[in-house]
């Protein structure tokens, strides 16, 4: 099995890629798993000053890998409400442990990012996309909640009426409109080249000082704990029950979905 995530390293920059191409990148159990290591590796590094994030191949991260969920996926046999990661289980720990990381996260992207991919794109201090980049906060359409530190990093972004009416949706939207609503940072052409360029500008800064701000900043987030608790007692609740079932099927069988009122 090729490494689900890579990284090269140079100057103080960790150049991190997520690394399973021919699924778009999507989340599988041994992706979560990879995801997971190459934070606790960057997290060791003492000479890292800045980290870029990005996706191999044709997009950043396609979500979840249906097939996986079909399975039971990463998560069977698991409770979600276990804190495995600090604050969080593993499966926030994806998108919330680069917040977590001492140093600015930057993250290009590009292609898609869905679901747990725009989670993880969104626990990066700042987000370049290409302006085609398809993005959406995707697990309603799989009759599931946003549960992968989402709630938490988002409600620091963007409006909370607009908040609302894409998760309640999951419509697409574009790059642009990402930079628009503050989901992203700026547009470029090549998202990866700037980003590594804009992580070579914050490694030749102080990196004392460059800390001690993403500290300051995630200061913010300080009842962060709580928020991600709540995710996942809310996930607990819905996946896997009668209408989260239904609204994979019909996904799958490309009808309309019939869901129960609950007695």
């Amino acid at each position: 099995m090729a490494q689900r995530v890579t990284i090269g390293f140079e100057g103080g920059v960790a150049d991190v890629r997520l690394n399973r191409p021919d699924k778009m990148n999507a989340l599988d159990p041994a992706m979560f798993e990879g995801i997971a290591a190459a934070i606790a590796d960057l997290g060791a590094m003492k000479s890292l000053r800045a980290v870029v994030l990005s996706g191999e191949g044709r997009a950043f991260c396609a979500g979840l890998d249906m097939a996986s969920m079909a399975s039971g996926g990463a998560s069977a046999g698991k409770d979600l409400r276990d804190r495995t990661h600090g604050a969080a289980n593993l499966f926030q720990h994806v998108a919330w442990g680069w917040r977590e990381l001492k140093v600015p996260v930057v993250a290009a992207v590009h292609g898609i990012a869905f679901g747990g991919g725009f989670q993880i794109m969104s626990g990066a201090d700042i987000r370049i996309v290409h302006s085609a980049t398809r993005l959406s906060i995707m697990e309603m359409k799989w009759g599931l909640v946003p549960d992968m530190a989402g709630v938490a990093l988002w409600r620091t972004l963007v409006r909370d009426d607009v908040l609302r009416e894409l998760t309640y949706t999951a419509r697409e939207f574009t790059g642009e409109d990402a930079v628009r609503l503050g989901f992203a940072t700026r547009i470029a052409d090549d998202p990866h080249a700037q980003a590594m360029a804009l992580a070579r500008e914050i490694a030749a800064r102080n990196p004392d000082a460059v800390q001690a701000s993403k500290r300051l900043y995630n200061a913010y987030s300080n009842d962060a704990e709580a928020l991600l608790m709540a995710e996942s007692i809310e996930q607990a609740g819905v996946i896997r029950t009668p209408n989260q079932i239904e609204a994979v099927r019909a996904n799958v069988e490309k009808r309309a979905p019939v869901f129960r009122d609950r007695p």
